[in-house]
């Protein structure tokens, strides 16, 4: 058994986010596990830009109101307790709602061959974070 040492809080760059986002690395996926994990807090109207991950990834919605957004104009909220699993290569967003704080576990394997886990891509306009909202389907 291990305990691993935790690593500081630090805030999320903004090649990657729109507004003030800050993570804790939960598990970096250290040999023999790919798995990877960050507890991410996101200030009102806070996001990612659009991304897919190799693998997919799983989002656990800790506090506040997560909204995730996909190609097809889609914008999901998702409330504590919620499980959002995006799929593999599926080019996404998600933030927090533009009146509260929102954290959240993201979740997602690295890659096998070392090829890049995730592709950031371009940010998330206002139009886009503004589109009509739906709960989980």
């Amino acid at each position: 058994m291990e305990f691993a040492t935790p690593t500081a809080t630090s805030k999320a760059p903004a090649e990657w986010f729109t507004g003030d986002v800050w993570w804790d690395t939960v598990h970096p996926g250290r040999a023999t596990s790919r798995m990877r994990s960050n507890l991410v807090r996101f200030a009102p109207g806070a996001r990612t830009h659009w991304h897919a991950h190799a693998l997919g990834q799983s989002l656990h919605v800790v506090s506040g109101v997560a909204l995730v957004g996909t190609r097809d104009g889609v914008v999901f909220e998702a409330r504590p307790g919620e499980l959002v699993v995006c799929p593999p290569g599926e080019e996404h967003w998600h933030g927090a709602a533009p009146d509260r704080f929102m954290e959240q576990l993201a979740m997602w394997e690295g890659t096998v061959d070392g090829s890049p886990e995730t592709t950031w891509l371009e940010p998330v306009t206002d139009e886009q974070y503004a589109l009509v909202r739906t709960g989980a389907v």
